[in-house]
Parts: C-alpha cells; sequence; structure tokens
C-alpha cells in the first residue's frame, strides 16, 4: 500500500504545482515595419499575449479604436499585452493612422 500512496501523492503534487490556464497561452507576435503592421488580421485567445516589435527607427502604438488597449512601441523595442476578454478589436498606431490592423480574439 505504501507504493499506492505515493503514486497518489505524486499525482496530487503535480495537479497542485503550478499547472494553470496560462501555461496554455500562447505568445502571438506581430511585426511593425516599414509603417506597416504585419499580419494585418491576427486571431488569438483570451490569456494569449499580443508581443508588438517594432523594427522602424521611430516610435509606433498599437491603440485599439475602442480604447481597450494603447500600447506604445518604442524605436526598435517591442512591447505586450495579455488579451483579457473576448471579442474584435481594431487598432492602429496613434503617430501613422495609416498603419492598421484587426485583432480577434476569442474565449
Amino acid at each position: 500500500m505504501g507504493g499506492t500512496r505515493w503514486i497518489f501523492a505524486a499525482i496530487i503534487a503535480g495537479l497542485v504545482s503550478g499547472v494553470s490556464v496560462s501555461a496554455l497561452a500562447a505568445t502571438v507576435q506581430i511585426t511593425m515595419d516599414k509603417l506597416e503592421i504585419a499580419p494585418g488580421e491576427v486571431s488569438a485567445k483570451v490569456g494569449d499575449t499580443i508581443e508588438w516589435v517594432n523594427k522602424d527607427p521611430f516610435a509606433h502604438t498599437a491603440t485599439a479604436k475602442d480604447g481597450d488597449f494603447d500600447v506604445m512601441l518604442p524605436p526598435n523595442k517591442s512591447g505586450s499585452l495579455v488579451l483579457k476578454k473576448a471579442g474584435t478589436f481594431e487598432y492602429y498606431c496613434r503617430f501613422h493612422p495609416n498603419m492598421k490592423a484587426t485583432l480577434t480574439v476569442t474565449p
């Protein structure tokens, strides 16, 4: 019986050891380069992280039209956002309004 208790304890320890929904989350990378956002349409899930990589020598933002997020992206740097809610979000760069993209977030 001692072996059975050890196996049971190991299973419980594994379940409690920090396995969480965030362990299943993904990081989705979007690039801003030469005044373009690529890809222009991205799908992700609640809990995922969006990482915008600014490859330009000047600042950009990833600003949701509805005001849900506004991520500052210094020149040649990146910025990120953990997705908190589902929906379709149109966003743009405040400094370069012709840079536009769409982010679709599912539950």
